[in-house]
């Protein structure tokens, strides 16, 4: 009898193929859960292990792996972004620079969000900032429990947005998740030539979401996981994407995210979120490291 298996899978153009039942497998039954957006069901993906494949953020798996938790990585990107235009501040305040953030006040959703990891590294990396010296407001806890703030963390005011927030002036900048479409009061800190920069310099898509699948599933069914990677890429070639001449956000197989994971595993590090830099490889397991070969 094939097994049931409880999916996590948000409905993109990469999976829709797969999240609509076009595509349907025959060595495992698909119970797809009805999150949406998956990031809500993250925080239960890793403290209660309630899915036995998920999306999760690249963020989550690495600090849910520092802390033991039984996941294995699938080489499967559902989707990366390039972050820089996230970054917003309220221009009626006066100028800001992004050299101007140390000492000042950012408002992000959570400390371990993906998108504010890759712009903290950015920030970093590409600006010199000191980003013990940023004040960073959060929202929420992170999707792992085992994680605490860092002293230059506090909470925000109940009931505020990010937006309210910089409306206010109540913080200098602050990562929005609908970027630009927030507020018409808002603008990027970034320039705008600064995301296809940073992609051709570095020769790395920020990703935000792969599949991770519990340990023990990978080992027990490792047919029926080479089938689940196999309908994604077959959903992704469906979906007609990346069109020509357009960067790929959902790259497929362990080589094409090698650089990717890199620099993603050494900026969770460098930003305390895990106590090691961990080797790309170690992030899958004897099955999961050879799909998409």
């Amino acid at each position: 009898m094939a097994p049931q298996w409880d999916v996590l899978l948000g409905d993109y153009p990469v999976t829709s193929a797969l999240r609509q039942g076009r595509l349907k497998p025959s060595r495992a039954e698909y119970r797809f859960a009805g999150a949406a957006p998956p990031h809500s069901a993250f925080k239960r993906a890793v403290r209660e292990l309630e899915f036995d494949v998920c999306e999760l953020a690249i963020v989550t798996f690495l600090m849910a792996k520092a802390h033991g938790k039984p996941l294995v990585l699938l080489p499967a990107v559902i989707f990366g972004r390039l972050p820089h235009k996230f970054l917003m501040y309220n221009p009626d305040r006066g100028p800001l620079s992004p050299r101007d953030l140390e000492g000042k006040r950012v408002a992000i959703r959570s400390s371990s969000v993906t998108t504010v990891t890759w712009l903290r590294g950015i920030l970093a990396r590409d600006y010199g900032i000191d980003l013990a010296k940023v004040r960073w407001i959060v929202f929420e806890d992170a999707h792992v429990a085992e994680f605490k703030d860092p002293p230059n963390v506090e909470r925000a005011p109940a009931g505020r947005t990010i937006a309210d927030l910089l409306i206010a002036g109540d913080a200098d900048a602050g990562v929005v998740a609908e970027g630009a479409g927030s507020d018409t009061r808002l603008q990027p800190l970034l320039p705008d030539p600064a995301a296809s920069d940073w992609h051709k310099r570095m020769g790395v898509l920020p990703i935000n979401h792969m599949v991770a699948v519990k340990a023990s599933v990978s080992q027990a069914y490792p047919e029926a996981i080479s089938e689940f990677y196999d309908l994604l890429a077959e959903a992704k070639r469906m979906s007609g994407l990346p069109k020509p001449g357009e960067i790929d956000f959902s790259p497929m197989g362990l080589e094409a995210n090698r650089r990717n994971l890199e620099v993603a595993i050494d900026f969770v590090h460098s930003q305390g979120l895990i106590p090691r830099r961990f080797e790309v490889d170690e992030l899958f397991d004897d099955v999961t490291r050879s799909l998409g070969k």
